[in-house]
């Protein structure tokens, strides 16, 4: 990573208070930017702020639209990059057994939260006639996955958050890409492993071995994967990328 790419940039990354999130903010910033990192999980943020102490952190539920609002006035409100990673696994479950708290859970945190925080920086967006707007979808959104229906409805629903909004943001500069990562290493994805085996009633390392035999390099995505891509669509070489839907995952091919 060349240094001070993203010099002068003002950015604000959420869910970065551990595994890919706090890759994607420790990147950022020493790429030169300066970053806003949030997270429910105060203690992770503590350890990113700890092993990065130019980074600034915020604990907040980015479901909270009067939180998310405070981040950007924070950040002093001219978002150049706002990466919005958060996400959880939601249930894995029959859809006849998912609850509907579980359903509005997984709405309010997988794409209610990507549009408030979208909502709140495009007024410093449109006045700067300039800005990046990130959301990280999955490559679940493209290919469906049982059991988990929650998460690949809310996914998918971000890539058309991104796709309108690149048009819409467009002609005032602004532009909106998605990231779709395939299984990122790390605590999360040994935790949905651990559900999805248990759910089909099979041994955890088999469906492992099942999970990369429908990817077609057969191996998970670092976070620094996702992290180095983010990085490249902020610099100037990314500069006319907008409304796209970017695979980093080894090409999923299928999953079950």
């Amino acid at each position: 990573m060349p240094e001070l790419l993203l010099q002068g940039q003002i950015v604000i990354v959420t869910a970065a208070g551990g595994g890919a999130g706090a890759v994607i903010a420790a990147t950022l910033a020493g790429a030169g930017a300066q970053v806003f990192a949030c997270d429910v999980n105060a203690q992770g943020l503590d350890v990113l702020a700890s092993r990065n102490p130019a980074i600034h952190t915020i604990p907040a539920d980015v479901g909270d639209e009067a939180a998310i609002e405070d981040i950007v006035r924070r950040a002093g409100g001219r978002i150049d990059l706002l990466v919005n990673n958060v996400g959880i696994a939601g249930p894995t479950a029959n859809a006849e057994d998912i609850t509907l708290q579980d359903w509005n859970e997984s709405i309010r945190v997988n794409l209610t939260s990507h549009f408030l925080f979208a909502r709140a920086v495009i007024p410093g967006m449109k006045s700067q006639r300039s800005g990046l707007i990130l959301n990280i979808s999955s490559g679940s959104a493209k290919v469906g996955l049982p059991l988990r229906l929650p998460y690949v409805v809310t996914k998918g629903a971000v890539l058309s958050l991104t796709k309108n909004l690149a048009r819409e943001l467009g002609p005032h500069g602004i532009r909106v890409n998605a990231i779709l990562p395939g299984a990122i290493r790390g605590d999360r994805i040994n935790r949905v492993i651990d559900a999805k085996a248990s759910a089909l009633g099979v041994d955890r390392n088999e469906y492992e071995r099942q999970l990369l035999r429908y990817v077609s390099l057969r191996t998970m995505v670092e976070p620094e994967d996702i992290a180095a891509m983010i990085a490249f669509l902020a610099s100037p070489a990314g500069a006319r990328i907008s409304g796209q839907m970017i695979g980093v995952d080894g090409n999923v091919e299928w999953e079950e």
